[in-house]
Order: C-alpha cells, then sequence, then structure tokens
C-alpha cells in the first residue's frame, strides 16, 4: 500500500478547460466524502463505509476543474496527526493540494515546508466533512504557495444553505490587492513566545527579521490571558466531541460487537471497540464535564467568549499577527491527550476565535522556523496577500525552494 495515500485514483491531463482550478490535483483526507470512495475517518468505527454522494467542497472542486487524486492517511477523526500523512503528498509533488481538517491545528502543524491556510470559521462548509469538535474545525487548505491557495478559496468559499454554521452572506474577497509594507503593522504576542524553547524563539525571531527587513512595522503587545485558550479548548473540545461520538453506538454508525446481553452493553461493547486510545481519553474528559462538572463547561464557555472579545479588540491594533507555530514540550510521563495539547498550544487559540491563518514555511538555507500569519475574521484575503509578497522577495523558489 502506499505510504502516503490510503486510496489513490491517478489523474488524466485536465488542462486546457476553463475552470478556476483545471488540472490542479487535490488530495482530500478520508473524512472528506467523495462518492464512492472509501471515507472511514481514520477511525474503526466507520470501517468499510464508503460515501454515498460527494461533500459540499468536493462539489465545489469539481465545479472548478480540479481532479481529486486520491485521499491521505490521517489520524483518528482527524484528532492531533498521530499516524497521518498529511502535507507530505503536496511536498513529494503527488498532489498540488491537500484538504485538512483544522481541529487543533492540524493543517498548520503539518505544513512543513509547505504552506497552509486555515480559513475563518464558517467560510467553507462542512457538510459532508466527518468531524469531531463542530464549533472549533474548519477544512484547511494545503498547497506549495498562497497564490494557489487563493483560487483554492475562491472555488471553496461561500453560503451553503445545508450548513447552519456558514454565515448567508457575500464571503471575504480573494482577489489580489497590493501591499505598502511600510503601512502594514505587524503585532507580536508577548506571551506565545514564552513557550518556545531557546532552538524555537530562534527560529520564529529569525522569521520576525524577515518580516521587518522587508519593510513591514513589528510591534510586540502583551495578551496576559494568551495561555487560557488551552484551557477554554480542551473542555469545550471534549464535550463537543463526547456529544458528536455518540452516533457511533453500532445502531446508526460503527459495528456491532457479539455477544451484548441488553442495549446499553451493546453500546458500551461497541464504542469500546470502535476507538483507539487517544479519542478514548478525549471522551472520557467530555463526558466528566457533560455529566459530572457541568459548571466547568459553562465557565469555559464564558471564558471563550472573553478571550474571543480580548482578541478581536486586540487585532484591531494591528494589520496581522506573526505568532510562533511550534507547541511547547510535553512534560515526561503525561498522557497522550496532554502531549496532543502540548504540541498544539501555539495553534489552539485559531479554532477557539474561528481567526483565518496563512502559515508559511521557512526560507530555503535560513534558521526561520514556519510562521503563522493571523488576520481578523473575514481577513483571510488580505493574509494571502501578505503572504505572497514575503514569498515573492524570497525570490527563487518561492515561498519554500521545493
Amino acid at each position: 500500500m502506499d505510504a502516503v495515500f490510503s486510496f489513490i485514483i491517478p489523474c488524466a491531463d485536465h488542462g486546457g478547460g476553463d475552470g478556476l482550478l483545471d488540472g490542479v490535483r487535490v488530495a482530500p483526507q478520508p473524512n472528506v466524502a467523495v462518492a464512492g470512495w472509501p471515507s472511514e475517518a481514520g477511525s474503526s468505527a466507520l470501517a468499510g463505509f464508503k460515501a454515498l454522494e460527494d461533500a459540499v467542497l468536493v462539489k465545489r472542486l469539481r465545479a472548478a476543474g480540479a481532479c481529486l487524486c486520491g485521499t491521505t492517511r490521517m489520524s483518528e477523526f482527524g484528532f492531533g496527526l498521530d499516524g497521518s500523512t498529511a502535507g507530505q503528498a503536496v511536498e513529494a509533488g503527488s498532489a498540488d493540494a491537500e484538504i485538512v481538517l483544522d481541529m487543533t491545528g492540524e493543517s498548520r502543524l503539518c505544513a512543513g515546508n509547505v504552506c497552509a491556510f486555515k480559513p475563518s470559521y464558517g467560510l467553507v462548509p462542512r457538510v459532508g466533512v466527518t468531524g469531531l469538535i463542530p464549533s472549533m474545525e474548519t477544512p484547511g487548505v494545503l498547497a506549495r504557495d498562497p497564490g494557489l491557495i487563493r483560487r483554492l478559496m475562491q472555488a471553496l468559499a461561500g453560503p451553503d444553505e445545508t450548513d447552519f454554521s456558514v454565515p448567508d452572506e457575500t464571503p471575504p474577497p480573494f482577489a489580489a490587492q497590493g501591499v505598502d509594507p511600510a503601512k502594514t503593522k505587524v503585532g507580536l504576542i508577548k506571551e506565545a513566545r514564552e513557550w518556545l524553547s531557546d532552538a524555537q524563539a530562534g527560529g520564529f525571531d529569525a522569521s520576525v527579521a524577515e518580516l521587518e527587513q522587508a519593510g513591514f512595522c513589528v510591534e510586540e503587545i502583551s495578551f496576559p490571558d494568551y495561555r487560557m485558550y488551552v484551557l477554554a479548548h480542551r473542555i469545550i473540545g471534549a464535550v463537543e466531541a463526547s456529544s458528536c461520538a455518540g452516533r457511533y453506538d453500532s445502531v446508526r454508525y460503527g459495528r456491532r460487537e457479539p455477544g451484548a446481553k441488553d442495549w446499553n452493553e451493546m453500546y458500551l461493547s461497541a464504542r469500546g471497540a470502535a476507538f483507539g486510545p487517544l479519542i478514548k481519553s478525549l471522551l472520557f474528559e467530555g463526558a466528566y464535564f457533560q455529566f459530572e462538572r457541568y459548571s466547568a463547561y459553562e465557565a469555559a464557555c464564558r471564558l471563550r467568549s472573553r478571550l474571543v472579545t480580548e482578541m478581536d479588540r486586540l487585532t484591531g491594533q494591528v494589520d496581522f499577527w506573526a505568532m510562533p507555530l511550534p507547541g511547547k514540550a510535553a512534560d515526561a510521563g503525561t498522557l497522550p491527550l496532554d502531549e496532543t495539547y502540548a504540541k498544539s498550544s501555539s495553534t489552539l487559540f485559531a479554532n477557539v476565535t474561528g481567526q483565518p491563518v496563512l502559515c508559511l514555511p521557512p526560507a530555503t538555507g535560513t534558521r526561520q522556523a514556519p510562521v503563522q500569519l493571523v488576520a481578523r475574521r473575514g481577513g483571510g484575503g488580505r493574509l494571502i496577500d501578505w503572504g505572497e509578497f514575503v514569498c515573492a522577495r524570497r525570490g527563487k523558489g518561492g515561498c519554500n525552494g521545493i
């Protein structure tokens, strides 16, 4: 079997058409429904399941002329990156773009030497996408350069009457606009850098230096409650996941284990066999906050509202943020769920707030680390403008040199 793809369909030559994405090879994860394709979402709970119809975003990709070339391997339900090959198809040249569900930062953390874009929440319809944390997940896009990401978003973004999370309004513009770095303020969140090791901080500082050399105005701003995003995400995300995974009860979805004496034992045995250790630990936490500490869940929701408001206020002081990508190191002996949240600590904020993020890879031959460019909700088009500007300055090889 292929080391990167879980399912492969050779693409015919689509050149010569008039579609926005004519000839572009796109590889979604197998939690994105493509009619007739295996759609197991990386979980035993959906073993053998094939999609009955295309997801809305797949219909939009096809309408724009894209060729779906197969599905990449993914972690269970896309949570974390254990067992995932996301990003590798684009880096190896086996696909021009990938679709990766971003619920804790997965599309950004897997980017490495390619560009990744997490749209504003509700910009891309999720109908036909098997998710886990409905209020914090959005389909992310990986490609070699921001220009292709722009074309993909022009095809994907927009209202959908079947998805309640997509507002019935005209999507923000993704047409290219000019960039004047001298009139563009870049914000740095002081507390975001404090989680970094010395090596990680050095890589981030080198990426910021590139922005300064390009003429952008850089200013550090303090956000004392920045670390609280991890707590808000972990409690709310676990509760949503626990509720969302209730469908895998062997009645609606999932395999039924033999030998159950009653319906309760049937549910327990089916769910016990369906999920791996990481998802089980997430669901256990969610059930705890649902049924034993619901007041903590309510408090997390209030915290989320406050964090969103504060981030929006601070974002009004800058044009975009430059944020580090690596998470903090996990403590020795921590559980897999703790490790997942530790690795995602630098990306979770955007899932909580719904903001758009463009990740740029390091310039070839430099000490840089990948960097996240973050704007207010609806500002994804401008992020791509700024990303293209930075990549163009790097000269031959563009944004990543691969």
